[in-house]
């Protein structure tokens, strides 16, 4: 069953603008496809993920490597559920919702959605000020406001075609990941200590403070807005709508994805790594911030550009997905209500909602509350994920909706016990985060 496409797809000056060769060399249809999931993957190495990893590898070691590698692989999965109902239906979750839901539940649904992608931008957008002064000594407010700059360099690389939007994404994920390997090479970890971490252990579950960080990073893993945005922006490219060509489009499409996010494995995996190695070695335990984590880099190694090379990958970690996160917002509000505003006032009314919060905190309660806004935006992203993860589960396992792209049914056991597990962890999350609040 080959659907008919929406009248006006989201994203429409970048829609199947991208060419796929027809020959039958795999390389250059891998090339053609890659792309879509390195823009998906920076919103797993933002830095609301990178206090999470720090706090874990001061206090537990390589211990809780395993369950990064678990949210990876949950990650993978989702994520190329994204790609078999963007090709199937030619929509994107949002579309696809404003189709099968009543109009009421839509709205419910792109709200939720509009406050996620706020609460994500916010954690963006304190990441890239703190990275700012730890580098250049900026203020934070100074810095906050700084970030606006970088809707304009979207909009002007826009300008040049999607393929331009991508290459800078990898560039900066390319930064992030050479910064890390310089790291892992000055911490100088325990690499049996390493292999040892990825092994599943009964500490996860006897050790309560361990236990609460494990789930933390479990549950903060999938950003909701990225199922949203991989659903989109896989429809860049211009394959054939065939039969055949969808399933190599999903097949591609699902291996480009793959391959980024084991990029963003390592690159979490590292930042625990060297935690574990500068701090829980040392005894400093207790390190938990990213501010604190820099001070401390070069005087425990040894090496005076390991905080730079540090900060370096926290600001190119915070640009690349402010980028992502405001190209979700004009996705999110024209899937859902067939919104259309010009692409540079909806990138800054996006913008313009996590800076406006962010400036008020620092102002009203100082540059130390930058910590306590990372933490509040990850409980708001828990709040919103099962909203969209049930939905992308259900239309995908729909015979209806997908025709002969329905998952098979191993793919829909897992794909339901993910959604629930992801559901039942962010709930224990956010009552943990609320208990200890009171």
């Amino acid at each position: 069953m080959l659907h008919t496409p929406p009248k006006q797809p989201t994203l429409p000056e970048v829609h199947r603008s991208i060419p796929i060769p027809n020959v039958k060399s795999f390389w250059r249809k891998l090339f053609a496809f890659a792309g879509p999931g390195y823009l998906v993957s920076v919103g797993y190495m933002d830095p609301g993920n990178w206090a999470t990893d720090i706090a874990g590898g001061a206090q537990f070691g390589y211990t809780l490597l395993f369950v990064i590698m678990l949210s990876n692989v949950m990650a993978i999965l989702l994520q190329s559920l994204c790609v078999r109902l963007g090709v199937a239906t030619e929509r994107d979750l949002a579309q696809a919702c404003r189709d099968y839901y009543s109009r009421r539940v839509a709205i419910f649904l792109w709200v939720l959605c509009e406050v996620a992608i706020a609460a994500c931008d916010l954690a963006e957008v304190v990441g890239s000020a703190i990275a700012l002064q730890l580098l250049f000594g900026i203020p934070l407010t100074w810095g906050v406001c700084l970030t606006i700059l970088d809707v304009l360099v979207l909009l002007l690389v826009q300008r040049h075609g999607f393929r331009y939007i991508e290459a800078l994404i990898i560039t900066l994920v390319s930064t992030i990941g050479i910064c890390f390997v310089a790291e892992m090479i000055f911490s100088r970890p325990d690499m049996a200590g390493v292999f040892q971490g990825f092994v599943p252990t009964l500490e996860l579950v006897r050790n309560p403070g361990k236990l609460y960080i494990a789930i933390g990073i479990l549950g903060a893993t999938v950003m909701p807005h990225n199922l949203y945005l991989h659903s989109a922006i896989v429809q860049t490219r211009n394959w054939q709508r065939t039969s055949e060509k969808k399933w190599e489009a999903i097949k591609f499409g699902s291996l480009d994805s793959t391959i980024a996010l084991c990029f963003a494995l390592f690159i979490n995996a590292a930042i625990l790594i060297v935690s574990a190695a500068t701090f829980h070695v040392s005894g400093n335990q207790h390190v938990a911030e990213i501010e604190e984590a820099y001070k401390l880099l070069s005087p425990l190694m040894g090496v005076h550009l390991a905080s730079f090379l540090f900060a370096v990958a926290l600001l190119a970690s915070g640009q690349s997905s402010t980028m992502t996160g405001t190209l979700a917002g004009q996705i999110v509000m024209e899937g859902f209500v067939n919104l259309r505003l010009p692409p540079w006032l909806r990138r800054l009314i996006s913008r313009l909602l996590a800076i406006i919060p962010a400036l008020i905190c620092i102002v009203l309660f100082g540059e130390g509350s930058t910590t306590n806004l990372l933490i509040l935006s990850q409980v708001i992203l828990s709040l919103q994920l099962s909203f969209a993860v049930f939905p992308l589960v259900m239309f995908t396992s729909d015979r209806k909706i997908m025709g002969e792209f329905v998952n098979p049914g191993w793919l829909k056991i897992l794909a339901w016990l993910v959604a629930i597990l992801i559901g039942g962890l962010n709930a224990w999350l956010l009552i943990q985060t609320v208990l200890q609040g009171l």
